[in-house]
């Protein structure tokens, strides 16, 4: 293994952004960062591009959040028919780019809302601006394994795309059973000299196209049936304890682990109680989305609705971004867009 102060070193540099933009690069400060790129973030996004506002949106994936991983959606207004979730997601982004809005691909690890200029921490650098909205949706885990936060951005990631190339010939794992797990361990295969694959249900890793890919890679070992139960080292990720469907464990030598496990409340460990919330972790807002701190607006899942779906979690971004754009431009009123 490497010196562990010059891998650690290595961790901490930060990879360029991607944008839809073929060579675009995030310009700061911005008017709207709006954390997170599901139907809240990307109608958000839409409008506050479309009024003129210079709009970044940081997201981890496409299939990231709930409508990324939803096979068939058949009930979206002016979408006739079925589509995957992931191509109306793409298309909501693409919309919001042709009007200015610069995508960007990353993960969020922190933010400071307290002062006027906003501060968003991510695996692709500090994005500030002057109003901040949040739409991370309800996917966030609240039980995390020992030594998976210990261990962030030390050798724990949520991102292959984002931190891929830290991990150039070593050996890494990836835990999850969904589709992006699936497609980041693809990702990692440019990189990493071997992959240790952990899926609890033999069904997620048998089905998709994506999945037989993998289980075709010869770099990728998978595990099956299997659960992350502690992740390990001193000053970086040295291992990985796991654990079989009878209880045995046992410990695996890797230099990275990406976690794509499921979520079970709102999205918002990031913020550190710096808003008000409930005691899930929803944000609270009020009528226009607005939340305890000014210029600091919440939009979709992150605000623990009953009522989970992409329709509405986009009128609130709607109403999110046009809020921001009185905020920013201290008007009386909310300027409507036609």
């Amino acid at each position: 293994m490497a010196d562990a102060s010059g891998e650690t070193a290595a961790l901490e540099q930060q990879p360029a952004p991607l944008s839809l933009e073929v060579g675009a690069e995030p310009a700061q400060p911005y008017d709207v960062v709006i954390v997170g790129g599901g139907p809240a973030g990307a109608t958000a996004a839409l409008y506050a591009a479309r009024g003129k506002l210079r709009t970044v949106v940081i997201d981890k994936a496409v299939s990231a959040g709930a409508l990324g991983v939803t096979s068939k959606i058949a009930n979206f207004p002016g979408v006739p028919g079925e589509m995957a979730g992931a191509d109306l997601v793409r298309t909501m982004r693409e919309q919001a780019a042709s009007f200015g809005a610069e995508l960007v691909q990353a993960s969020v690890t922190g933010a400071d809302v307290s002062g006027e200029a906003k501060r968003v921490f991510t695996s692709a650098g500090v994005f500030s601006g002057r109003a901040v909205i949040i739409a991370t949706g309800s996917m966030g885990r609240k039980n995390k394994v020992p030594g998976e936060q210990e261990f962030l951005g030390r050798g724990v990631s949520y991102c292959a795309t984002c931190d891929g190339a830290f991990f150039q010939g070593r050996v890494v794992a990836v835990v999850g059973d969904g589709e992006e797990a699936a497609e980041e361990a693809l990702v990692l295969a440019k990189f990493a000299s071997r992959i240790h694959v952990f899926v609890t249900s033999e069904r997620s890793a048998l089905d998709s196209p994506e999945w037989q890919e993998v289980r075709a890679n010869p770099i990728m070992t998978m595990h099956i049936g299997k659960r992350l139960r502690e992740v390990n080292g001193e000053a970086i990720v040295e291992g990985v304890v796991v654990s079989d469907r009878q209880g045995n464990r046992e410990t695996i030598p890797v230099s990275g682990v990406f976690i794509y496990l499921p979520g079970s409340g709102p999205s918002t460990e990031f913020l550190a109680g710096q808003v008000a919330m409930k005691e899930d972790g929803a944000l609270i807002v009020d009528e226009y989305m607005q939340t305890s701190v000014p210029g600091v607006f919440g939009a979709g899942d992150v605000r623990g609705k009953a009522i989970k779906q992409a329709v509405v979690a986009a009128s609130d971004g709607c109403v999110a971004a046009m809020a921001a754009e009185k905020f920013i431009r201290k008007r009386a009123r909310i300027t409507p867009q036609y």
